[in-house]
């Protein structure tokens, strides 16, 4: 049964990859790029670890495999948002269609501070 669930755990996580990959090719900019490459990436590693813990069913494996999921799923959102706000400080310009920019008029190129529009409305009086 346990091979079963590995097998299956396998295909989930190599299909999350390989939809990552694609994602990498595919999207137009920087910023869709990385969000398909964080989530399929993380959740697909995550499934084929824990299909290992699975498979080979020992302590040391599990609390290995446990740990590796935990840092995956710690360092990649993060890793992804300061790759996404360098690209941003830097000027990597969005996809022509992209809908919103949340920090346009927001955030200053030359100081590198971002204001939240809470200032304007309390420094104006």
């Amino acid at each position: 049964m346990s091979e079963w669930i590995t097998a299956v755990l396998l295909l989930l996580g190599a299909s999350l990859m390989l939809l990552a990959a694609v994602g990498l090719l595919r999207m137009p900019d920087l910023l869709t790029r990385m969000h398909a490459a964080t989530k399929a990436g993380a959740l697909g590693a995550g499934l084929m670890v824990s299909a290992l813990a699975i498979y080979f069913a020992e302590g040391e494996v599990v609390a290995r495999a446990v740990a590796i999921v935990a840092f995956i799923v710690l360092t990649a959102p993060i890793a992804a948002h300061m790759v996404g706000r360098a690209a941003y400080v830097v000027g990597v310009p969005l996809w022509e269609h992209s809908v919103k920019d949340e920090l346009q008029g927001r955030y200053d190129i030359h100081s590198h501070t971002l204001h939240g529009g809470r200032e304007k409305d309390s420094g104006g009086h």
